[in-house]
C-alpha cells in the first residue's frame, strides 16, 4: 500500500503499472498522470495507479470493466456507475456504458481534456 495514492506518480510506477495492466500509457496520459489527473470542476475522479484507493484503482476499475466485456486494447481510466472513459494506446478516447460502446469518442486525450473537463460538456 502506499502512503498517498493521490501523490504523483514516479517513472518506475507508471513503468509498473503498464507492465501490470500489459497496457502502454499514451504520452498524453503519462502527463495527465504527472500532472497531478487535475480534472478541474468534472463530477468525476480519475482512476489512480497507486495502491491505497480502493475505489479509484485502476487495476479494479481495469478487471471490472473488462470482465464486463470492454475490449482489452482500451483501458479505462474514469469509472462512473460502471461507465467508463477509456484510452486507447494510440492516444483515442472513448466512452463505454455499461449497455456496450457508444458513439462518443476524442481524437486525443487533449481534446477530451478540453471538452469534459474544462468546458464541462
Amino acid at each position: 500500500m502506499t502512503d498517498n495514492p493521490f501523490r504523483i506518480p514516479t517513472d518506475a510506477e507508471i513503468a509498473d503499472a503498464e507492465s501490470r495492466l500489459n497496457f502502454r500509457f499514451p504520452d498524453e496520459y503519462i502527463r495527465f498522470l504527472k500532472g497531478g489527473s487535475d480534472v478541474a470542476n468534472a463530477a468525476f475522479e480519475p482512476a489512480v495507479i497507486l495502491g491505497g484507493c480502493s475505489h479509484l484503482d485502476i487495476f479494479e476499475i481495469t478487471e471490472a470493466a473488462w470482465a464486463q466485456g470492454l475490449p482489452r486494447d482500451w483501458l479505462p481510466f474514469i469509472e462512473d456507475n460502471s461507465d467508463y472513459f477509456c484510452i486507447s494506446q494510440a492516444g483515442v478516447v472513448r466512452y463505454w456504458s455499461h449497455n456496450g460502446s457508444t458513439d462518443e469518442s476524442w481524437p486525443t486525450f487533449a481534446a477530451w481534456f478540453e471538452q469534459v473537463c474544462i468546458a464541462l460538456e
